[in-house]
């Protein structure tokens, strides 16, 4: 009789055990982790930068979204990864402060355009200008190069998810 456990051979193994993951999927895990406390760390770092001229880290996105020309709300949530209805509630926020207005789309009657004002524009200026310095600071704490291999796994990353949302 053997005194030796009976174990199975890595090699015949067709995947992990019933509820664990791999080590690829464990590392993709910690990636999310990381990522979600970078997205908290950043909105409220958002927030304080925008804070400066009354606005708040959701705002300064919308605007930001159409620093270079009007967009419709649906669009724009696209972009973003957020439910139209929130981006919607944001756009009307910003419309009753001034910053941004709707007009008409000529490619579609019922999705109107929303873009910045003059007084929208000045206040996303003031933003970015704000934020310069702390994206300098940071950026060059951590590195281009590594910030430029960062950006690249991150699309892999956002390229692998939509298309598995879409499959």
């Amino acid at each position: 009789m053997s005194t030796v456990p009976i174990r199975q051979d890595a090699v015949n193994q067709s995947g992990p055990e019933p509820g664990l993951r791999t080590a690829a999927g464990d590392a993709f895990s910690d990636l999310v982790v990381r990522v979600f406390r970078l997205n908290g760390l950043l909105s409220a770092a958002g927030d304080d930068l925008a804070g400066t001229v009354g606005q708040s880290s959701a705002r300064w996105q919308v605007l930001a979204m159409v620093e270079e020309g009007p967009r419709t709300v649906a669009e724009t949530a696209r972009t973003l990864g957020l439910a139209r209805q929130s981006v919607q509630r944001i756009a009307d926020l910003l419309e009753a402060a001034g910053l941004v207005a709707y007009g008409d789309n000529p490619h579609h009657r019922r999705a109107r355009l929303f873009g910045l004002t003059p007084v929208g524009r000045a206040t996303l200026g003031s933003i970015q200008s704000a934020q310069r310095p702390w994206a300098e600071h940071l950026g060059s704490v951590v590195g281009e190069r590594r910030l430029r291999e960062a950006i690249g796994v991150l699309d892999r990353v956002l390229t692998a998810l939509g298309s598995s949302r879409s499959a």
